[in-house]
């Protein structure tokens, strides 16, 4: 779980650098290139420490450096807001990838109960969706508060309450199953 909220901490820095750079001195061309700087310096740490970077990570660059651009061209900082967004979608369209959740369950649960499993993957990726829209829709207004609370405890608390519904019918639906398949 660490693990986890690393990879998002470093995915998302960026993001980060550039709200609180932004909320601390209300500059956005000063926020904006320190979260360009800190993307670029991120990718850099990264290749001297020798590691690998996906292909997300170099895109997520690319968003930086384009949006950030486009946001010191034009003085306003929703387009570095709506960066986040754009990862939501391309994370949504991946796991649009028939089956692609079965390999993140146990496997009772990818025996039992796969066509819910794969129904879950489809409600996900919705998911993904909606939160994107839901984030462009909020950056597009440039309250700065209003999509930090929207990122942080919207969208993360939609994700927390997705994965507990999602645990508790699967495992509902697995014991059921498995308790009919011993009557028979």
């Amino acid at each position: 779980m660490k693990d986890v909220f690393a990879r998002l901490a470093s995915d998302f820095l960026s993001a980060i650098v550039f709200l609180i750079i932004y909320l601390l001195t209300d500059n956005v061309i000063l926020a904006t290139s320190v979260a360009i700087a800190s993307a670029i310096a991120q990718v850099i740490y990264v290749r001297v420490k020798g590691h690998q970077l996906s292909f997300m990570t170099y895109a997520s660059l690319a968003l930086v450096v384009v949006l950030g651009a486009v946001t010191l061209f034009t003085n306003d900082p929703r387009f570095m807001l709506a960066k986040p967004s754009i990862a939501h979608f391309a994370i949504g369209v991946i796991m649009l990838k028939r089956g692609w959740m079965l390999r993140y369950v146990p496997p009772i649960v990818a025996e039992t109960v796969p066509e819910y499993v794969m129904a879950a993957g489809y409600a996900w990726a919705a998911l993904m969706f909606v939160i994107g829209a839901g984030m462009i829709a909020v950056a597009s207004t440039g309250d700065l508060k209003l999509w930090a609370f929207y990122i942080s405890v919207v969208a993360g608390g939609a994700k927390i309450l997705a994965f507990a519904v999602q645990y508790v019918v699967l495992r509902l639906i697995v014991a059921s199953r498995l308790r009919a398949a011993a009557r028979a």
